[in-house]
């Protein structure tokens, strides 16, 4: 007769499910002069296109699900130190003197666990074979604004539905035979 031998399991401890972490960082200046309507803003002030920037930014990371760092940089300016700002899920930085967006972008990215998601935007070429070269994704800044329109439009969207369902009609606040009455007596009238 076949005898089957019970093999015995080992209990090995369970291991965490690290939770990922998804980075979305954007070189700043190069995604304003790539975007027509921020490159238009900047021409008139780059303060006012930043923030738009910033605000675009951060309404499209808090329907993704992204930690987005957006960096401009101070290359040309003289005696600036680093500034971090957070705004939501946004981190703003502006580099230190000296420093480009794309030498910080690389660091940054470089320190990040293997594990986490990355996607640069930026249409520099050089930075985007850093990114890749580090793990990350590289997402040029036309294909970020068509995310962004369709994260917008889905916003939208959901937005409009919500609206439709708190509509205070009469006819989804009684039921059917008291709304036949009601039909009746206003057919009446006329």
């Amino acid at each position: 007769m076949f005898e089957m031998k019970s093999k015995r399991i080992r209990n090995y401890p369970r291991l965490k499910k690290r939770k990922k972490n998804r980075y979305l960082i954007i070189d700043g200046y190069n995604f304003i002069n790539a975007r027509a309507d921020l490159k238009n803003i900047s021409d008139v002030s780059l303060e006012e296109s930043r923030e738009k920037l910033i605000d675009i930014v951060t309404e499209y990371s808090e329907f993704t699900g992204y930690q987005s760092v957006i960096v401009f940089d101070a290359y040309r300016v003289k005696g600036v130190t680093e500034i971090t700002e957070e705004r939501g899920s946004t981190i703003i930085v502006y580099t230190k003197e000296s420093q480009t967006a794309d030498s910080y972008i690389e660091k940054f990215v470089s320190e990040l666990p293997r594990f986490d998601e990355v996607c640069v935007v930026t249409d520099d070429s050089a930075e985007q074979q850093i990114a890749l070269g580090k793990g990350a994704v590289r997402i040029s800044t036309r294909e970020f604004n068509q995310d962004i329109d369709s994260a917008f439009k889905r916003i939208s969207e959901r937005t409009e539905i919500s609206h439709s369902d708190k509509t205070n009609r009469i006819e989804n606040n009684v039921s059917l035979d008291v709304l036949v009455k009601l039909e009746k007596i206003r057919r009446r009238k006329d």
